[in-house]
Formats: C-alpha cells, structure tokens, sequence
C-alpha cells in the first residue's frame, strides 16, 4: 500500500489566534486506507469545529501529549511553521526525530522563520513548504497557497471595512450623496483579485496595480481601475504566471506612481507577493504620511516580510492616524472553510509525496523542487538562501 507502516501526525496548532488543522476527518480516512496509521492532538480540530470523536471515528489515534505526536510520526502534517511551545519550554523543531518529515507553511523567505529552519536543517529534518507549490495543471489540488489567498483577500477588506469610520459604498442621504470609499489593491494575484470582488461587492470605488499585464486585465475584468505602469514583462513576469523582482530601480518608479493613489485611498491592501521570497516594500513611511486620518492599510504579504515599511510582523497597530494591519494569521479567521480547503490542499501534496511508504525528495520533480526546504542537513530553498545572505549583507 502507498502508506504501508507509515504514521502521520496532525499536532494542534500553536501560534497565537491559528484556529486551522491540517487534517479533516475526510482526509484522515484517505491516509488510512492508504496504509497509514494517523495520530492527532487532542482538541486539534476544536477551532475548525472538528471533535476529537469525528476523527477516531474515521480510524485515528487520539493523543494527548504533542511530544508523542512528534516522537512517533514518520510525517508530520502542519498548518503553520514550527513555534516556540511554551508548554514544553522547547522549540516544536526540537520535537522531531532526527530524519523525520514536516509538510505545512514555512515562509522560508521570512527573517522571523530562519531560526526554526536552521534547526530543523541542523536536526537532519526534511522539510516541505507548501507555499512553494508551482502553479502548474498537475499541481492544482496541492495549491495550498492559492487557496489561503482566496480566504486572506477576501478577510483582508472585510477588516478594512471594520476599521474604517465612514460608509464604504455610496450612500444617499436626507443631505446629499456620500461618495463610496476609495480603495487601492497592490498586487492583484489570487489574494489581490479576491479583494478586488470583496471591495466592489461592497460598493467600493477600486484602483489597482500589478506589474503583469495580465494580472491587469483581469482586475479590470472584475470593475477596478487599473492604472499604468509600463514595465517590461521579461522583467516582471516568471513562469506559471508569478511576479518575478524587480530590478531597484523599477520599485523606485512603482513607489512614485503609486504615491498619490496611496494618499488619496481610504484603504489600501497590499498584496504584492514573489513566491518563495522576501515581499518588495511598495509603500514607504513619507507615502503613509500622506494619507488621510482614519485610512487604513492592511498588509496581506507579511508573511513575507510585507509590501509596507512601517508593517510590524503579527501587530495592527495605528501610526499617526493611519491604522496599518501585519496580522499574519488572515486565513486562522475563517477557520472552517479555511481548514477544509488547506487540508485537501496537503493531503494532495501527500499524496504526491509518498510512495510505498517512502516520501520522495528527488528534485527532477518540479513540485519537490520548489518546496523543498531542508534535507540532509542543509538549507537547499533558494528564495530562503537568498533572504539569509540579504539578512547577513545589512549586518
């Protein structure tokens, strides 16, 4: 069997507010009848509504200490990235057996994430990032990435909405027409074209911005503004459609266009995101003085370091009259759709990963390739490479 005396564990999420589990009943009952034995956290799926009885009742192991999920699993299966456990006053990387497996969402590229991968490289750990998945035809059940953006541009302006003092779409009134919010999206990929329809569903007036040309038309598609920024394609776009960095240069001249769209916006969302990646600053700290008192910005690339400079990494917090959200967890606030969407997400990468019981790293695979963290003891994730030697050259 393609599971055969393999035992994946689901632990229970520790990051503040992340109320996601990587496994549903549904896809426990797959594993197990692939061949797998399935352990899972008490109380895991408890922020999604899930009992610990709708997982025993598919076949699963119910287990009360997070160490012997960790200690007795060949995979480990995760939503988010490895945390400090204050419980067991110990790191979640250090829990793993030496040549055990992690799945979930590490942004490798993020300064905050590189402790937790140095240690699961320096523990032998072969680590997957699930937001590396390609968007390629044969990838699209595992892409994890494009289905928590569905789920962050969306919450993205329905947080927007609650922070802002005013209506957001026009509104007639006993003394006249209030005009609709003006809202700005930077970065119009899965995340940025969902906020665009949220934003527009709501009565909003949208302008956007992204430096593909295709991402353009399909913003303007849904009703948005899209304004013009003529940077070459060769420069901007990489395969499967991904922005690719920009030279400086070009980000300087982003930063100008979009200055006076940024002041005159009720709220911006940034989404501007290169996969695998340090997200560009497209926002600075004079642009945010520009605005207007009781605008917001909310940065959906924090995860990625974020597209504003004054972001503070899992903070919203108000600058000068301006609140500017970093939460990282968007996709924790709508748990259950969220949950069952990442769980098949993972279970597909799985799926793709195993065979005959053994989880396969050869990187001729285009899907290994790009998610593959660690193995072996070293760092072999290029975008993480990349930001650590970034990190380093500023020191």
């Amino acid at each position: 069997m393609q599971f055969a005396k393999m035992t994946v564990g689901i632990p229970r999420e520790i990051m503040p507010g992340e109320k996601r589990v990587a496994a549903i009943p549904q896809t426990v009952a797959q594993m197990i009848a692939a061949g797998a034995r399935v352990l899972v956290e008490t109380g895991a799926g408890a922020g999604a509504y899930i009992s610990d009885e709708e997982y025993r009742e598919q076949g699963a192991e119910i287990v009360a200490d997070a160490r012997e999920i960790y200690g007795q699993s060949q995979v480990v299966m995760k939503v988010k990235e490895p945390q400090y456990h204050e419980a067991f006053a110990q790191h979640e990387a250090e829990l793993f057996p030496e040549n055990g497996v992690l799945i979930c969402f590490l942004h490798p590229a993020h300064a905050v994430n590189h402790p937790g991968i140095k240690t699961l490289a320096r523990r032998g750990i072969t680590s997957f990032t699930l937001d590396g998945i390609p968007r390629i035809s044969r990838a699209q059940q595992m892409d994890a990435l494009t289905s928590m953006s569905t789920v962050a541009g969306y919450k993205a302006v329905i947080f927007a909405a609650n922070h802002l003092g005013r209506f957001i779409p026009m509104m007639p009134t006993s003394f006249g027409v209030i005009p609709p919010a003006q809202f700005l999206v930077v970065g119009t990929g899965v995340a940025g074209l969902q906020s665009i329809a949220t934003a527009k569903r709501l009565g909003a007036k949208v302008k956007t911005l992204d430096i593909r040309q295709e991402a353009n038309e399909q913003s303007r598609s849904l009703g948005a503004e899209s304004l013009s920024f003529d940077v070459p394609q060769e420069l901007a776009l990489a395969a499967g459609g991904y922005a690719l960095r920009l030279p400086e240069e070009w980000y300087q001249k982003e930063r100008e266009l979009l200055a006076p769209h940024v002041a005159e916006s009720d709220a911006v969302i940034l989404a501007a995101l290169i996969p695998g990646e340090v997200a560009p600053i497209l926002v600075d700290e004079a642009m945010v003085q520009r605005m207007k008192k009781g605008s917001v910005i909310i940065d959906v690339a924090v995860d990625q370091g974020g597209n504003c400079a004054l972001t503070r990494c899992g903070e919203e917090y108000i600058h000068e009259g301006i609140t500017i959200s970093g939460m990282m967890n968007i996709p924790a606030t709508l748990p259950v759709d969220a949950t069952r969407m990442f769980a098949q997400n993972a279970w597909h990468f799985l799926s793709h990963l195993v065979q005959e019981g053994t989880v396969k790293t050869d990187t001729s695979d285009e899907i290994i390739a790009a998610t593959l963290v660690t193995l072996e003891g070293r760092i072999v994730h290029r975008g993480a490479l990349l930001a650590m030697e970034m990190e380093e050259a500023k020191e």
